[in-house]
């Protein structure tokens, strides 16, 4: 499985919108935009999970810098989360 990052998403795209965009390329495992905890609102990125690789490569070479409601899209395989370090709450 490849995972790829989608950035510059329009505000109103859900998770089923970027599941049914990105299914033109290959078998979609999941599909998420990231949602922000404080205001409910889209942050404009997500992830696609593709079920193959080659898949996957399509929907980089389909997708990145595709216009979606009037801003190019950007996609790339995503890199590993970084390991968060703390966050200055309790630091004296």
């Amino acid at each position: 499985m490849k995972k790829l990052y989608v950035g510059n998403l329009p505000y109103s795209t859900t998770s089923d919108d970027l599941r049914t965009m990105f299914a033109a390329a290959g078998a979609v495992a999941s599909a998420t935009v990231i949602i922000d905890k404080m205001s409910g609102r889209s942050k404009g990125f997500g992830f696609v999970e593709f079920e193959n690789d080659a898949d996957a490569d399509k929907a980089i070479e389909t997708f990145n810098g595709k216009d979606m409601d009037g801003r190019p899209l950007t996609v790339n395989e995503a890199r590993p989360m970084a390991p968060r370090t703390g966050g200055g709450f309790g630091r004296m």
